[in-house]
C-alpha cells in the first residue's frame, strides 16, 4: 500500500503565499515525477507544476513565476511554494506520485485534496 498526505492548504488573501506539502510512504521502490494538479468548482483538474526525480520543472503558464516546486527524494516529499496568490487559484490541489511499487507495479498514486481559498 501506499499513501500521500497532503498538508499546508487553507484560507489567505490575495497576494499572500501558502507551502503546500506531501509524503509518499508505504511500499515505495521508486518514485518518478511527483506534482500537483487543481480543481476548481465546475472546472476540469489541471496540471499545477511536476518535478522529476533529476529536479526539471514543468508549471502551467498561469502560475509561472509565483509558485515553485520543490522535493525531497530522501524522504518521499514534495513542495510547492506559492506567493503572490490570486482568487482565480482557489482549488482542491491534489498531490500525485508516479511511481514503483516494490512488487514492481508503477501507476499514479493520488492524495486526498487540500482546500486552498484565495479570497480577494
Amino acid at each position: 500500500q501506499v499513501q500521500l498526505v497532503e498538508s499546508g492548504g487553507g484560507l489567505v488573501q490575495a497576494g499572500g503565499s501558502l507551502r503546500l506539502s506531501c509524503s509518499a510512504s508505504g511500499s515505495i521502490f521508486v518514485i518518478n515525477t511527483m506534482g500537483w494538479y487543481r480543481q476548481a468548482p465546475g472546472k476540469q483538474r489541471e496540471l499545477v507544476a511536476e518535478i522529476t526525480t533529476g529536479g526539471s520543472t514543468n508549471y502551467v503558464e498561469s502560475v509561472k513565476g509565483r509558485f515553485t516546486i520543490s522535493r525531497d527524494n530522501a524522504k518521499n516529499t514534495v513542495h510547492l511554494q506559492m506567493n503572490s496568490l490570486k482568487p482565480e487559484d482557489t482549488a482542491v490541489y491534489y498531490c500525485y506520485a508516479d511511481l514503483l511499487t516494490r512488487v514492481l507495479v508503477r501507476r499514479d498514486y493520488w492524495g486526498q485534496g487540500t482546500q486552498v481559498t484565495v479570497s480577494s
